[in-house]
């Protein structure tokens, strides 16, 4: 599911932030906070910014709710912004890959999944390459008529 990443622009500047965060509750609203302060300072349009901080909050909270680990393991969020799209990635320490669930009507959770495949460009996981767990990846244009 992974799609390559083709040559980065050299006319302009790569805009590249992450962060580490414990794996607790708070670190959700932490994660998006900080990526609101850098969308602003990159001058994302507020549609996007809106879009990434949704997806990002729920990519975050399944590393929060689900990635059984030992205490003391981090979650790393990372948005990077290139000419024309944004990629937000969420790593944690657990190596079982996320599936899209059924959520019941009446279900107050288990749609996260199901809204980052909605409203992103493109979407993806897969265990990391080097080192212990997974990363959970997102993509959207960077014009927000482009994306979804």
């Amino acid at each position: 599911m992974q799609t390559p990443w083709p040559p980065l622009p050299t006319t302009a500047a790569l805009k590249d932030s992450e962060w580490r965060l414990p794996r607790i509750a708070r670190s959700v609203g932490r994660a998006r906070a900080l990526f609101r302060e850098q969308a602003a300072s990159w001058g994302l349009p507020q549609d996007v910014t809106d879009t990434v901080e949704l997806l990002l909050s729920e990519l975050m909270t399944n590393a929060y709710r689900h990635a059984k680990v030992p205490a003391g393991r981090e979650i790393w969020a990372r948005c990077v912004v290139t000419e024309d799209r944004i990629r937000v990635t969420v790593t944690d320490a657990n190596d079982t890959l996320p599936t899209p669930g059924t959520a019941s009507l009446d279900a107050e959770s288990g749609r996260g999944l199901a809204l980052v495949a909605a409203l992103a460009d493109d979407w993806g996981a897969e265990r990391r390459g080097c080192g212990i767990g997974k990363e959970v990846w997102f993509e959207l244009a960077k014009k927000g008529s482009n994306h979804r």
